[in-house]
């Protein structure tokens, strides 16, 4: 009974191996009921579900079979990655409106201070020197030129030399055929000038090409010009394009901000000072503040030297009445700190060679009482030495070429007449007459120290 029915069920088995896609491939079977039985263990390759997805998607590529697709692994997908992120200060916390103490009060009698508009950028800033006549594109080329010429440089140096590029064609296709050496004349002697060719000529080309031939009307594309700037970009698009982007903020306004207190911190470049001025200003003063605090700049608030007891916010200003501090000398030069002060007495002019003195032993030096005892033994002992001739003797005769000089100085006539000694000639001195003033001089006690002089 039981071999029957173990006989019933392996033909069973055989026959759902036979009919299953699982069991087509080679594997080892192993018989449901007996695990030790020898002959249900065969060796295959590759079994599992593994290789029947292999075995079945190779029959459906060579055509054998026409099933479903292979079946997908059952392992789930893995999530993907979480970057987490920590918040250092916190929820972010919206900043509360900030504005310098009594701005509307100083700015107000900085607009009477200045209502005269006579400060040199109110007649020769980058406002007044395009041609007003000139076509559109033109004008506002001009304007552009005179803002990168204006940099480091005064208005009156600036007015100058785009007066002279106006007369001799200041447009595009004029400043392209123009070459650097007629250009550089031209704009001579604003600061910088050899730079600024470089520029202009390079910012020309691009116009022409990229912009056809007219400026970029937004401040990406002008600050992508080289030579251009932010500065340059704000007032461009305020003058030439009459739209308010931003503040043109130069050395003028970074300065008069710092000193009034307009920003919250001290600022250490003009670009910062832009950016804090413009968080508390309002939008409608943004096209007027930078010709205002200019001129005011350039008459009142001086860079050097302030006017503050004639300014209307003497009394408001936080650096009103403050000297500005000495620059510190730099380190190794007779000023610093560490090294003595020495006084010089004009440093502007430098001495082409230099000179040192090398000092020699006196010549008549008396000698110590030892000295001299050990001398005249000495002498003693050698024996007399010859008598040396009196130093009357050596002046006696007088030279026969100072004797013709004096015979031709005696003569009277024209200087044309009187013999020259040509370059070869020397001339002997006379030693009778040097003998005599030094006979007329008083003698001194103390001996003589004769210097040399070398030079490097």
């Amino acid at each position: 009974m039981f071999c029957s029915l173990r006989f019933v069920c392996m033909v069973k088995y055989l026959a759902m191996r036979m009919s299953s896609p699982y069991f087509k491939s080679k594997s080892t079977v192993r018989s449901c009921c007996s695990r030790d039985d020898p002959e249900a263990k065969t060796s295959r390759k590759g079994g599992g579900i593994r290789g029947l997805k292999a075995e079945m998607s190779k029959e459906i590529k060579e055509g054998l079979r026409d099933g479903p697709v292979p079946l997908k692994s059952p392992q789930t997908p893995r999530r993907g990655h979480i970057k987490v992120e920590y918040e250092e200060d916190g929820p972010r916390m919206k900043k509360e409106p900030w504005e310098p103490p009594d701005w509307r009060t100083q700015l107000s009698f900085i607009r009477e201070m200045r209502s005269g508009r006579d400060a040199p950028v109110d007649q020769m800033g980058a406002n007044k020197c395009f041609d007003p006549q000139a076509p559109p594109e033109v004008m506002r080329y001009q304007v552009l030129v005179s803002l990168m010429l204006s940099s480091q440089t005064k208005d009156q140096v600036t007015a100058a030399a785009m007066q002279r590029l106006r007369t001799h064609g200041l447009t595009v296709a004029t400043i392209l055929k123009t070459d650097d050496d007629t250009l550089g004349k031209l704009i001579y002697p604003v600061g910088f000038w050899r730079t600024k060719v470089k520029y202009i000529k390079q910012a020309t080309v691009m116009i022409r090409q990229e912009f056809g031939g007219d400026i970029p009307n937004t401040v990406e594309g002008l600050v992508h010009l080289p030579g251009v700037g932010p500065k340059m970009a704000h007032l461009a698009m305020a003058i030439a394009w009459n739209q308010v982007s931003g503040i043109g903020v130069d050395t003028h306004v970074h300065r008069i901000c710092n000193r009034l207190g307009w920003t919250r911190t001290k600022t250490k470049n003009p670009e910062e000072t832009r950016q804090a001025l413009e968080d508390w200003l309002p939008r409608d003063l943004w096209q007027e503040i930078n010709l205002l605090l200019v001129g005011f700049g350039q008459q009142v608030c001086l860079p050097v030297g302030p006017l503050c007891s004639t300014c209307l916010n003497q009394h408001t200003c936080p650096s009103a009445h403050l000297t500005s501090p000495n620059k510190r000398p730099k380190p190794g030069s007779p000023l610093s700190p560490g090294e003595p002060a020495t006084p010089v007495k004009n440093p502007k002019i430098k001495q082409e060679s230099v000179t040192t003195q090398i000092k020699e032993e006196p010549t008549n030096v008396p000698l110590s009482p030892a000295c001299s005892q050990r001398r005249k033994a000495k002498s003693k002992n050698e024996g007399p030495l010859e008598a040396k001739a009196p130093k009357e003797e050596l002046t006696a005769v007088p030279l026969a070429s100072d004797t013709k000089e004096q015979e031709n100085e005696a003569k009277p006539g024209p200087e044309s007449d009187r013999p020259r000694r040509g370059k070869g000639t020397t001339r002997a001195p006379p030693t009778a007459r040097i003998k005599e003033e030094q006979k007329d001089r008083p003698s001194s006690s103390r001996p003589r120290r004769r210097t040399r002089t070398i030079k490097h």
